[in-house]
């Protein structure tokens, strides 16, 4: 898919790099569903395990979720001690230091000739799904297969930690209670969808599948892809490509333009002259690295020039300089900022860029 292009790919190099049974779907009882339009509280500070279980019961009741559910889960649910080490263990930065680390270790590290050729292998396996998924969402089927080999290594990881231990743990312990208890809410929701409990596993995070969304995301966005009338991203390739797909559909892929080019920036550029003019509205520290908006037509006039393949004229580009002046540059569009929806990191979308490009080639 690069109608908007004029020539051919840019080429990089590429380092060499080593490397369950399906549950029944079927939905619960519609009676069994319980709706309440009672207002629960959010508890704040510290609360009983008990306690907080409790308040998960009267909350999902109140959403809607039914009996049968709530009393699969609940009852017997425990808190995972290594849940909570896991999310106290991640690392959150030096305070103050705004510091960038360069772009090109990252890149030697995940973008490897093994993540592209098992891209390739999974492109020659799924050709005609992949292009009915293409076709069908507008999404490049090789973004949806690099951003499938970066969150699970094609489906090799996708966690087994139990969902409702996760989310119920992360929920309880605090610190983004809102956010891990809205989630914890929808799991419970997943399960009067049809799913299972064995189908609910994740990483500790509370990310499933081989499309690592959020029971959020589960959903409202996982999409059936091979037809069967179920979306199980847990064991169906074609299902995950076509989640894959309508998640970035709904964020507001647009269909038939790239996600970027590799450019040449002058070396007397004035980057202050691009620089963005207002405040992002979301993750600041990703986007504050990016130009504001010009077409193709008003970089080329400013002297930036692509280093092989082009966005015809009126295609809206931003420049970006991973690791810096003199470094390789790039131009990228509003698709990039649907990959950044994805994950909200500059490494990642640009991983998921370079290794699209070659997969595709």
């Amino acid at each position: 898919m690069r109608s908007f292009l004029v020539s051919a790919s840019f080429l990089f190099a590429l380092p060499a790099c080593g490397q369950d049974a399906t549950d029944p779907l079927a939905p619960l009882d519609e009676g069994e569903t319980i709706a309440s339009t009672a207002t629960i509280a959010v508890p704040t500070g510290n609360i009983g395990w008990t306690d907080y279980k409790n308040h998960l019961a009267r909350r999902a009741a109140a959403e809607g979720v039914s009996q049968r559910a709530i009393s699969a889960v609940l009852p017997s649910l425990q808190p995972n001690d290594r849940v909570i080490r896991l999310d106290r263990s991640q690392p959150g930065g030096t305070p103050g230091d705004n510091t960038i680390p360069p772009y090109a270790p990252y890149q030697r590290r995940h973008v490897t000739r093994d993540i592209i050729e098992r891209g390739k292998a999974e492109a020659r396996q799924h050709w005609t799904k992949l292009h009915e998924i293409q076709d069908r969402y507008g999404v490049d089927k090789d973004v949806i297969l690099a951003i499938y080999g970066k969150e699970t290594s094609y489906g090799r990881i996708t966690g087994n930690f139990d969902l409702f231990e996760a989310l119920g743990t992360l929920a309880w312990e605090g610190r983004r209670r809102d956010l891990f208890e809205s989630e914890f809410i929808a799991a419970l929701k997943l399960l009067d969808k049809g799913y299972t409990r064995s189908h609910l596993k994740g990483s500790w995070a509370g990310a499933a599948g081989k499309t690592q969304f959020m029971p959020t995301n589960i959903l409202a966005l996982a999409a059936d892809g091979d037809g069967d009338g179920h979306a199980d991203i847990w064991n169906s390739e074609p299902d995950a490509f076509a989640s894959i797909a309508n998640y970035l559909v709904q964020k507001g892929w647009i269909r038939g333009i790239d996600w970027g080019i590799p450019v040449n920036v002058p070396y007397n550029f004035d980057r202050n002259s691009v620089r963005r003019l207002t405040e992002p509205e979301r993750c600041p520290r990703v986007f504050n690295r990016h130009s504001r908006w010009l077409t193709m037509a008003q970089w080329r006039a400013l002297g930036i020039t692509p280093v092989g393949s082009s966005f015809s004229d009126g295609v809206e580009l931003k420049l970006f300089e991973p690791d810096g002046p003199g470094e390789t540059a790039y131009l990228v569009t509003r698709n990039y900022d649907m990959i950044l929806d994805y994950n909200c990191s500059n490494f990642y979308a640009l991983t998921i860029g370079l290794v699209a490009d070659a997969i595709e080639r």
